[in-house]
């Protein structure tokens, strides 16, 4: 008698899993009231210890992850998204940064690496760290300059891995500063690969409230613009939003007298004088035509979609084709010194959507169309937010090399 396995009996990690949430479960039926006071210190140092160790686990899983090209097989675009729509997880950038120094990865033979931090691995697997701590380690260590010998490089990890057992994350920042001074006491090893190693600009998701945080780090070349950009355009009384008797651009362009009165009326902080200091001169260079006239189809302009009845109200939200979302004052104030496309689709527009076998790539108006529909702001595969900006126009029903039309109903956004 030949001996069967079911294909649908669970593997070692999927027993474990489950046996983890039936402990889980448990624990927090668990009643605490009984125990002595070192008993519930033990027993809440003990689950954040064994928080760590499942989250080091999670992270040798994206690994598996990557390498079986899982986001591919499910139609993401990459494995941050997977990470996010798949995994749930509110970092993914940050956990994939954390995988890549603490997990073990493998050769092109399948056999394993040593992780790129493995003092810091070590003590994570064995729950002694936590996340806060290895990015904190993690954030030392790049600000390690490359000139620093390989030798003593892997010391400082070792020594940061150690403290951060039993610091915390803002104590690991100053316990790595003290040792970055000590690495490089004159500041003279940080070179030009360091800093554009370093170099970043992000702009974060919108709050509940439509603002966003912009994280940067600067290369001391676009620090000194930067400074002096906002000398010349960030001071009193100039490019203020809320004064439109404001003078805009630069403080050398403006009226002595009348950027006089605007100073006197101003109340805002410098941060804030910065801010619109930077969105003045963003506008003058959408006004210049400097970023040229199309992207992806799109011009290169402002792109709105906002509701005629919330219009009319002057009321809730419109979307732009980047996926900000715009309050609709803000939109009616920024469009009173624009000229608008104003897009109104029933039965057919002047301009012709429909091509057919004339061109394969969708026109301007195509795009515009495109955009306006609903579900046009992003990208058209299931589950992928990807703005109508960085989206291409696909031959959705039937392919161009199979005989179809570049024409509106068989046109939708698809990233690339």
């Amino acid at each position: 008698m030949t001996e069967t396995t079911s294909v649908d009996a669970p593997c070692d990690a999927v027993a474990i899993v489950d046996e983890i949430h039936r402990l889980c479960a448990a624990l927090q039926r668990a009643e605490l009231s009984t125990l002595t006071d070192a008993q519930v210190e033990y027993v809440a140092a003990e689950t954040e210890r064994a928080r760590n160790r499942l989250a080091f686990a999670g992270d040798q899983q994206v690994v598996e992850v990557a390498a079986r090209d899982l986001p591919r097989k499910t139609g993401r675009r990459n494995i941050l998204a997977y990470m996010h729509d798949v995994l749930r997880m509110t970092r993914p950038g940050r956990r994939r940064a954390e995988a890549k120094a603490i997990a073990t990865f493998t050769d092109l033979t399948g056999q394993p690496l040593e992780p790129e931090l493995p003092t810091l691995a070590a003590a994570f697997a064995d729950g002694r760290v936590g996340p806060g701590h290895v990015h904190a380690v993690m954030d030392v260590l790049d600000q390690i300059p490359a000139a620093i010998a390989h030798d003593v490089t892997a010391a400082a990890e070792r020594t940061m891995a150690e403290y951060a057992t039993w610091m915390t994350p803002p104590e690991i920042e100053r316990a790595g500063a003290r040792l970055l001074a000590h690495l490089d006491p004159d500041g003279v090893l940080t070179d030009l690969e360091d800093r554009r190693r370093r170099r970043k600009l992000w702009i974060n998701r919108q709050r509940a409230d439509g603002t966003s945080k912009l994280t940067a780090t600067l290369t001391p070349e676009l620090r000194a613009r930067l400074a002096t950009f906002l000398d010349v355009w960030a001071r009193p009384g100039m490019n203020n939003p809320d004064d439109p008797d404001s003078p805009t651009g630069a403080i050398q362009d403006a009226d002595p007298e009348r950027l006089e009165a605007a100073a006197e009326r101003d109340l805002r902080t410098p941060a804030q004088l910065n801010h619109d200091a930077l969105n003045a001169l963003l506008q003058a260079v959408f006004d210049d035509g400097l970023l040229g006239k199309t992207h992806r189809g799109l011009p290169i302009q402002l792109i709105v979609k906002a509701d005629l009845a919330d219009l009319q109200r002057a009321a809730g939200l419109a979307a732009t084709a980047d996926g900000t979302l715009i309050d609709i004052e803000d939109l009616i104030r920024t469009g009173a010194t624009v000229q608008p496309w104003l897009a109104i689709f029933v039965d057919a527009t002047a301009a012709p959507l429909y091509l057919g076998r004339g061109t394969r790539l969708a026109s301007m108006e195509q795009r515009l169309a495109s955009f306006a529909r609903p579900g046009g702001d992003s990208c058209s595969a299931p589950g992928c937010d990807v703005p109508a900006t960085r989206a291409e126009m696909h031959h959705a029903h039937t392919d161009w090399g199979d005989g179809g039309g570049t024409d509106i109903d068989n046109l939708a956004p698809a990233c690339t």
